[in-house]
């Protein structure tokens, strides 16, 4: 008499072992004598292939765990820099002491090879500076920066080389990425790096945003 049963395939008892996970747990000699193949290595029985995968989950959260610490603590140096660049701005007594307290804080505490501010009107007091420029907003020259402030949203990483040299004019080759603020109305805020790896596209821009908010507000205070 033939057997007629159809024999399991390596699937079907992979889904039957999935269905029930306890399964060695009756059968512990069974998961002693199972041996599991690796890619490197020999082969390992199943309690020290699980220990093994077990050690390498544990070390990948480790490693998550550092990295989310170190981004915690750089997302908490950047907010108290925010935070004293808006009271530093707040506390200027006239508009010209503004822009200049913002050029000196993105040099000195937001670590800015260049920093660049352009305004579309000149500001009484301010006098010449190598990181100032006045442009008008219709001038040509802004063309390049349209769509940025139409939309008043931070960029961050190469810039175009027409931006580079309406920005840093003669040191556009210096300038390997960029922070780039619109501020819609105002003008524009640039803070230069040579590290091409300085300022990238897709990183957080909240900070950005609430700094050049903070900008914004302080001159639209003196300006009353």
């Amino acid at each position: 008499m033939s057997d007629t049963r159809e024999a399991l395939g390596a699937h079907e008892v992979a889904a039957w072992l999935r269905r029930h996970p306890k399964f060695l747990q009756q059968f512990p000699d069974l998961a002693i004598t199972l041996v599991v193949p690796r890619d490197e290595g020999p082969a390992a029985s199943l309690a020290s292939y699980q220990l093994e995968v077990l050690r390498d989950k544990n070390r990948e959260l480790t490693r998550r765990l550092h990295e989310l610490f170190g981004n915690a603590q750089e997302n908490e140096r950047l907010a108290v820099r925010t935070h004293q660049l808006t009271l530093a701005l707040m506390r200027q007594p006239s508009r010209a002491d503004v822009v200049r307290a913002m050029a000196a804080t993105l040099a000195e505490d937001f670590n800015g090879d260049l920093v660049r501010i352009v305004l579309f009107e000149a500001i009484d007091g301010l006098g010449d500076a190598d990181w100032l420029q006045v442009v008008d907003a219709g001038d040509a020259r802004l063309a390049p920066f349209a769509d940025c402030l139409a939309e008043g949203a931070p960029l961050c990483g190469r810039l175009q080389p027409a931006k580079h040299d309406v920005l840093y004019g003669d040191r556009a080759q210096d300038v390997q990425s960029t922070a780039l603020l619109p501020l819609p109305g105002l003008g524009l805020v640039a803070v230069g790096s040579g590290d091409a790896n300085r300022f990238f596209p897709g990183m957080g821009t909240l900070f950005l945003r609430m700094i050049g908010e903070a900008f914004a507000a302080a001159l639209a205070r003196d300006a009353r």
